[in-house]
């Protein structure tokens, strides 16, 4: 164990749990972080170092230690449109936005993490932190980062995300993908409508919805291997009002999630094949918008091991098996850059509900922010050797 993380942590456990509170309490939404971004700032410059404020005033970077080659640790720092119904003291004082995915634990962490790292008499290697906003929109604050060139002289990047599935003490990390690609689709259809005791007459929509429906994703899983964990997924379908009557407009959409990058990159033409082979019979005209979002994040084999010493240091049993998430993360454009991982924290008191990320009832044992401090701390001297 290094030797300047444990009298940090017992003189500042209670102020983690206090800047995180404060942080749950006043959330921001994505690219809207102005209040959090200059809250770490503050704590940062009143340290001695120096951050610099991304150019479009939420987020930054900033760095300690040696120049050279530097290891980059991530934390995200925006909150989610969701009400918060936890009922807990230091519950979200803005109705509507809370903190329902750990990001208020997150930019605690990395914060901790940075002040005890500035602690150390000297550093084995460089450390950039990066305050990043605006994850949980696509296709990510992350790129807004990567634009600024914060990558540049980065050999590394590493982050933690909040597993509620885990108990605190645990740290799950695997190596290959941990989260997949999301993109979303949206098929917007038109027809001259009529009467449904004529259908043929006109083009059916609502019966070419239903070939769609059912028609793309069966054929994207005979079309793409099965072992790329590739699925797609309606969320939304309209169309018509009347039982009698064949409508004029109509719209479904959905997302087609993948654990495997090469398949990711297939799937906007092979989806745009598939719908023209489904809709063509049909005569129905339709406008196909495929947006892609995040790449799935692919942790290397090295970083992993990185990541597992950094975890075993913390205790004997900290380190946990995790699995690959359908989620997205755009931790995952970091990874475009440079070789990187991502791992999981337990944050589950071990006690009653499990309550899952993006749900209102969402909450952490704040004894997990000192866990995260640790394993972050413990990746810097893990990356030198």
């Amino acid at each position: 164990m290094n030797d300047f993380v444990e009298p940090w942590l017992a003189a500042h456990t209670e102020d983690l749990s206090k800047w995180r509170r404060h942080i749950h309490a006043n959330p921001e939404l994505a690219r809207n972080e102005y209040a959090t971004t200059q809250f770490v700032a503050n704590m940062l410059t009143d340290a001695g170092l120096t951050p610099k404020v991304l150019p479009k005033g939420t987020g930054l970077t900033c760095d300690i230690g040696p120049e050279g080659p530097r290891v980059a640790l991530r934390a995200d720092m925006d909150a989610l449109p969701l009400q918060e119904f936890t009922g807990a003291p230091y519950s979200s004082t803005v109705p509507g936005i809370s903190h329902a995915c750990g990001h208020d634990a997150h930019t605690t962490i990395l914060l901790g993490a940075a002040l005890a790292l500035n602690k150390a008499a000297a550093l084995p290697v460089g450390v950039r932190l990066v305050f990043q906003p605006a994850e949980e929109v696509f296709p990510g604050g992350a790129l807004d980062v990567v634009a600024t060139g914060a990558m540049k002289d980065v050999s590394r990047i590493f982050a933690l995300h909040c597993d509620p599935r885990l108990e605190v003490g645990k740290v799950g990390v695997r190596v290959g993908a941990i989260t997949s690609a999301a993109d979303t689709v949206e098929l917007v259809l038109d027809s001259p409508g009529g009467h449904t005791s004529r259908p043929h007459l006109t083009t059916d929509l609502v019966y070419a919805i239903g070939t769609v429906i059912t028609g793309l994703p069966g054929m994207l899983s005979r079309r793409v291997d099965p072992r790329t964990s590739t699925v797609m997924v309606w969320g939304a379908v309209s169309a018509g009002k009347a039982p009698n009557a064949i409508p004029q407009t109509g719209m479904v959409s959905g997302t087609v999630r993948t654990a495997h990058h090469d398949t990711w990159v297939l799937l906007d033409p092979l989806v745009r094949e598939i719908v023209h082979g489904l809709l063509a019979p049909t005569g129905v005209r339709y406008e196909l918008n495929y947006r892609r979002g995040v790449p799935p994040v692919v942790n290397d084999e090295h970083s992993t091991r990185i990541f597992e010493e950094a975890i075993r240091t913390v205790g004997p049993d900290a380190l946990a098996d995790t699995q690959q998430s359908g989620g997205g993360e755009d931790f995952s454009w970091y990874l475009e850059e440079v070789p990187g991982a991502m791992a999981r924290l337990g944050v589950w008191s071990g006690e009653g509900a499990q309550h899952d990320i993006h749900q209102p009832t969402f909450d952490i044992d704040e004894r997990a922010l000192a866990v995260g401090v640790r394993v972050m701390t413990n990746l810097v001297l893990a990356s030198a050797v």
